[in-house]
């Protein structure tokens, strides 16, 4: 077996096979299923799904453990397997994890860091959880990973769009399949540029916490590129509910754009308050008044309705897209559910099942072991194209979708239209980008 088939901790890597008679890497040997936080030592297998379900990210969280749920059913060989199927990856044969079933507890971490991460630490301490997943928002994110990185387990986080996840918060026992900040502002930078001209008066108003100071950095960084000026950037608290105070005084600040780096119920209640004062139908500075929505999702998307239509945003992924992973999931998920998925239920579904994979691939649950597997593991089948698990920060790369909010719906779930699939090539950027500087990834903990 040559040197290359090994990653610098001594872990086969990817597709590498072991010859009769050469001794394995350590956590690929027997030796490896033992002295690690919440080792199974019975016939099954137990994840942890936190997710909000009430606050103001509650809808995304409900969907999210939808898909966790489908996951764990495909894991353990019930309904049609979904995106098992398309994976390029074939360890996964519907036996469960390693000849373990399955299963899962679940928490509500409203949408709240303390809540969030205190619901992760029953879940690994009470429960004997092998792996947490989940999650809306990235100061949940940030607040679990930390706590798995403590504990020794592998954080698959969900829906988390700041930098930080990645950036100056990454760990070595946390992974992102969702997209970030930057690479909205990459993606949306083009269509803005083509759709909006080179001069553009633009005022944010930004949800205060890691997420919207991440997304506004990273959408003022590429709107100013293009020739743009920022008027005034405004920090709001989440779960606000009422924007009228913060959004009465774009009227008079000679801004044409309002970008509202906002998600979830308070996109929702933000927008829609724009809408009424007025603001899709004013003329600023000559040009009709446009708003945009950096980050997007289908449901957020359906509690908006006709305000959102001719509004530009980015999405990590969607349901219309036509590959036969993503028809594999929305099949699986519309047959189960009556609608389909939103791209927050596809990244905790992916996550769930790359973990299971990695797992599998590594012959351990050994989170060590887990960590090598997924690190600078490329994959496809899963919605997105060609993604690359980068092992340096941790951070997958993928297509990036730029949606627009469509102007004749067809029916309840045909709110957005995909814009354009922007290459995975045009999103990417080094580590030790300024955007993610400082921090420090470090080594896996194995726990106990």
């Amino acid at each position: 077996m040559s040197k290359s088939n090994f990653s610098r901790r001594g872990v086969l890597k990817t597709g590498a096979i072991a010859g009769a008679g050469l001794a394995l890497p350590t956590y690929l040997s027997a030796a490896g299923h033992t002295g690690f936080t919440n080792a199974p030592t019975g016939n099954s297998v137990k994840f942890g799904f936190n997710v909000p379900q009430t606050g103001p990210y509650a809808e995304e969280g409900l969907d999210e453990l939808r898909a966790q749920q489908l996951a764990v059913e495909h894991l353990n060989g019930i309904g049609d397997g979904g995106m098992i199927n398309t994976f390029s990856s074939k360890m996964l044969d519907g036996t469960g994890i390693m000849g373990k079933r399955v299963e899962f507890v679940t928490g509500d971490t409203q949408t709240k860091s303390d809540v969030a991460r205190a619901s992760a630490q029953s879940m690994i301490q009470k429960d004997g959880c092998i792996m947490i997943n989940g999650g809306s928002s990235s100061g949940v994110a940030v607040a679990v990973q930390g706590l798995c990185q403590e504990a020794g387990v592998i954080f698959m986080a969900g829906l988390t769009h700041s930098n930080d996840t990645t950036g100056k918060d990454k760990k070595a026992n946390g992974f992102r399949h969702f997209f970030n900040a930057y690479m909205s502002g990459a993606a949306l930078a083009p269509v803005l540029e083509r759709e909006y001209g080179n001069e553009r008066r633009a005022y944010h108003l930004t949800a205060d916490y890691t997420w919207g100071w991440t997304q506004q950095e990273s959408i003022q960084a590429s709107t100013e590129a293009l020739g743009w000026e920022t008027v005034q950037n405004v920090l709001t608290p989440v779960g606000a509910g009422d924007f009228s105070s913060y959004i009465a005084p774009v009227l008079n600040s000679g801004a044409d754009t309002l970008i509202l780096n906002h998600y979830g119920g308070d996109m929702v209640n933000s927008l829609t308050q724009a809408v009424q004062f007025g603001l899709k139908d004013k003329q600023v500075n000559g040009k009709d008044f446009k708003i945009i929505v950096p980050l997007y999702s289908e449901l957020m998307a359906a509690g908006a309705g006709s305000n959102i239509e001719g509004v530009f945003g980015s999405m990590n992924w969607n349901w219309q897209l036509q590959d036969a992973g993503t028809q594999a999931f929305v099949r699986s998920f519309g047959e189960k559910y009556g609608f389909p998925p939103s791209n927050a239920a596809h990244t905790c579904y992916v996550q769930t099942l790359l973990y299971a994979d990695a797992v599998t691939r590594a012959g351990s649950f050994n989170p060590c072991a887990v960590v090598e597997a997924l690190e600078d593991f490329e994959f496809d089948g899963m919605g997105n194209g060609p993604v690359l698990y980068r092992g340096a920060d941790h951070q997958c790369f993928k297509d990036v979708l730029v949606m627009k909010g469509k102007e004749n719906p067809a029916n309840q779930y045909d709110t957005l239209e995909i814009v354009e699939v922007t290459p995975r090539a045009q999103v990417e950027y080094a580590p030790d980008h300024p955007m993610f500087a400082g921090g420090d990834l470090g080594a896996c903990n194995p726990g106990a």
